[in-house]
């Protein structure tokens, strides 16, 4: 009988084994579990620190466009406010006749150099004058069509008449020129 006391024993230390393995593999299954809700965690937090950062990024780009942009034409309002001062010197300029320039030749000298420093100011900030000659091609994208006319000799779409330059702020149309188009069908 002392046999079987024996065996009780071992099969009481066998459960013991059993039982402590069962704990053990509880607490590992229990730690597996943690670290594996802390890596999710880890991961949502890395997400969202990548997510900001491309943010920020994004903004910091915005940003450099908007400022690139502001100091490209932001004076442009500026500029189209000053157009009609650079006409009308065109226009006192264009009128002006031989006996008129013998009498005055100072005062239209002095005219001729404001309008040029004028045009080398517009050079400077970017402006460009568009002047279209009579016979060009009429373009919609940088003119502007202040009335058709058939003229004998001419194609339809040919501009007839320039009243107005127009002007480029940069790669932007900042007023068209404003032309007369012949509206002569094709023979």
């Amino acid at each position: 009988m002392a046999e079987p006391k024996n065996d009780d024993f071992l099969d009481d230390l066998a459960a013991m084994e059993a039982e402590a393995d069962a704990e053990e593999m509880a607490e590992l299954d229990d730690e597996a579990i943690e670290l594996d809700s802390i890596r999710a965690e880890r991961d949502e937090y890395k997400d969202r620190y990548m997510r900001t950062l491309a943010e920020a990024e994004n903004s910091r780009k915005r940003s450099e466009r908007a400022r690139v942009e502001a100091e490209r034409y932001g004076g442009s309002r500026l500029a189209r406010d000053v157009l009609p001062v650079y006409d009308n010197m065109k226009r006192a300029l264009d009128t002006i006749t031989d006996e008129q320039r013998a009498a005055s030749a100072a005062m239209i000298e002095g005219i001729e150099l404001t309008m040029r420093e004028l045009i080398n100011v517009f050079g400077k900030h970017g402006i460009e004058v568009i002047s279209p000659e009579v016979g060009d091609r009429f373009d919609p994208k940088i003119h502007e069509a202040m009335f058709e006319a058939p003229l004998p000799g001419t194609k339809a779409g040919d501009i007839i008449q320039v009243s107005a330059e127009g002007f480029m702020l940069h790669d932007r149309l900042l007023r068209p020129a404003q032309v007369g188009v012949s509206s002569t069908p094709a023979s």
